[in-house]
């Protein structure tokens, strides 16, 4: 038996199914990114090691989906909220060629500084951008495949990206939905935002295989609204409920699980509002020509404008909330798995 268990730590492809514990697969797994462009704190990786919850948020809306000091605000604000729910936050970023794994209060800094123009960076993105040593911040579908190599189980944002509308003639359709298709994380977002086609993103999801739960509703959430019109199969009522399915989920599967929090009733935006700024925002960006990755930040500025900025109150308001959940389920599934 001892030689067999020392034969199995000689090899990275032999892993004896007995010491394949959570704290030994991470610490091989971040043993790896040693000599690599991979950067994790200290903080994060010794979270990781030891088994604790850990919660990747992504960075693109520092510095793309908000308005600066805003943005800053809300960046500190999710990582404590994530701290509040017994969790370590993983900030997720490219710096200087080096994907940053939990970036310090100077790097937030950096990012969320309007002068520096940092690239968006989805997951087909990462690569170019390291080896150009450029400075990026990571959407869903770049953080989700960042925090899936690096051992991260859980991420939170805002809302997801989807199919845009007249996807049929466009093609337009975020990359975050096929990243979802082979990462096994918990995201989880206020639905999809309702500037795009809520309905086609359902069908794309069950199609790809993507589990969909609402916590604590059966009625998926459009982003701004606590109700986007379509319902789901599934809810959860308790961050132990979302782990322990998230656990099942993944004995049968690779994809992704979506926890769908709608916005608290007492932020959500006003739906005539919302309906008139929605309608103003579609008109100006058909108007303009708008197209591919400058869309949803096109649409979300007028959303912004319209509401006299109420919407960016919203949306500050949904994410924290978001990240603050993401952390007591990162907690729970820690626990779960100790």
């Amino acid at each position: 038996m001892a030689a067999s268990r020392a034969r199995a730590r000689s090899s990275a492809h032999a892993i004896a199914s007995a010491e394949f514990t959570y704290s030994l697969y991470t610490l091989r797994l971040l043993k790896n990114f040693r000599f690599s462009r991979v950067v994790v704190s200290d903080e994060v990786n010794t979270a990781l090691c030891e088994g604790r919850g850990v919660v990747a948020l992504e960075s693109s809306i520092i510095a793309h989906g908000l308005p600066a000091p805003m943005n800053l605000v809300v960046a500190n604000e999710c990582e404590s909220a994530v701290r509040e729910g017994g969790s370590i936050p993983a900030t997720i970023a490219v710096l200087d060629g080096k994907v940053v794994v939990g970036l310090s209060a100077g790097e937030l800094e950096r990012l969320a500084d309007p002068s520096r123009q940092v690239a968006k960076l989805s997951a087909r993105d990462l690569g170019v951008a390291i080896a150009a040593g450029a400075d990026g911040a990571t959407t869903v579908a770049g953080t989700v495949t960042v925090a899936k190599s690096t051992g991260i189980d859980v991420m939170a944002t805002g809302g997801l990206g989807g199919v845009h509308r007249d996807a049929n003639v466009t093609y337009d359709e975020s990359a975050d939905l096929i990243t979802l298709t082979h990462n096994s994380v918990i995201v989880v977002a206020s639905g999809v935002k309702s500037i795009l086609d809520i309905g086609a993103t359902l069908e794309r999801l069950d199609t790809l295989g993507v589990a969909v739960v609402g916590y604590r509703t059966r009625h998926f959430p459009g982003f701004y609204l606590r109700d986007s019109g379509f319902s789901i199969d599934w809810s959860v009522e308790s961050v132990d409920e979302a782990a322990a399915a998230f656990l099942r989920h993944r004995e049968f599967s690779i994809t992704s699980f979506i926890v769908a929090n709608p916005v608290a009733i007492h932020h959500e935006l006003d739906r005539h509002l919302h309906d008139e700024a929605l309608e103003s925002a579609l008109t100006k960006t058909h108007l303009e020509g708008i197209k591919g990755k400058d869309v949803s930040p096109a649409l979300l500025t007028e959303f912004a404008r319209h509401t006299a900025g109420l919407s960016v109150q919203v949306n500050r308001d949904l994410v924290v909330a978001n990240a603050a959940l993401a952390g007591a389920i990162a907690a729970s599934l820690a626990r779960a798995v100790a």
